[in-house]
């Protein structure tokens, strides 16, 4: 089963959704989890995994940019999980990449690159989350699926108000000494999720 969540942050408009799903507790089985011990992190023609040493520039930008908005840059990030279940062993693989065919821009400077690359960066900071929140998960056999959806949605939605915010309160990266706040805090919480960095 996969699931993905593709997040478009134009620089004006963002737009989310998503639902809680209830939640039951029966026959819970305490497995070890497998995790993959090789991660493919190569980057391709069309995504970029993120990579610390790795920052977006604008050529990476390829989608021609969208005219006649408010919006001058375009950055989609996606944070995604597919996973399995093999002889009650939980194994699964999460994604955090960066568009190249999806993601445009129109005022190409420093400052405002700064600003997309921290909503890649926001992006990989619930990756590790979401790392996290399925550390902590027992496996139950009958409500897995479910589970994992619950704890995969849990997360996108925290994700996607922390955007919000960090383009609320930059104010799409207009407010200049908010906006190197916001760099300063981002920077801060990898710093405090190292330790869910290596996630499969």
């Amino acid at each position: 089963m996969n699931l993905i969540h593709l997040l478009t942050i134009p620089l004006l408009v963002v737009s989310f959704s998503g639902r809680p799903i209830s939640e039951t507790k029966n026959d819970v089985v305490n497995t070890k989890k497998i995790e993959l011990s090789v991660i493919d992190k190569r980057e391709t023609a069309e995504e970029i995994p993120w990579i610390a040493e790795r920052r977006l520039t604008w050529e990476d930008y390829h989608c021609d940019p969208i005219r006649n908005t408010d919006a001058v840059a375009s950055t989609s990030t996606s944070l995604g999980i597919s996973y399995q279940v093999i002889n009650s062993q939980l194994t699964y693989h999460i994604t955090c990449g960066f568009s190249k065919v999806k993601s445009w821009g129109l005022v190409k400077t420093n400052y405002i690159l700064a600003h997309e690359q921290g909503h890649f960066d926001i992006t990989e900071i619930f990756a590790r989350k979401l790392y996290e929140a399925l550390q902590n998960y027992n496996f139950n056999r009958r409500t897995f699926r479910k589970d994992i959806n619950e704890i995969y949605q849990s997360v996108v939605r925290e994700k996607e108000d922390f955007q919000e915010m960090y383009d609320g309160e930059t104010d799409h990266s207009r407010n200049r000494k908010i906006q190197n706040e916001w760099l300063d805090r981002i920077d801060d919480l990898l710093n405090q999720t190292e330790d869910f960095s290596n996630y499969p």
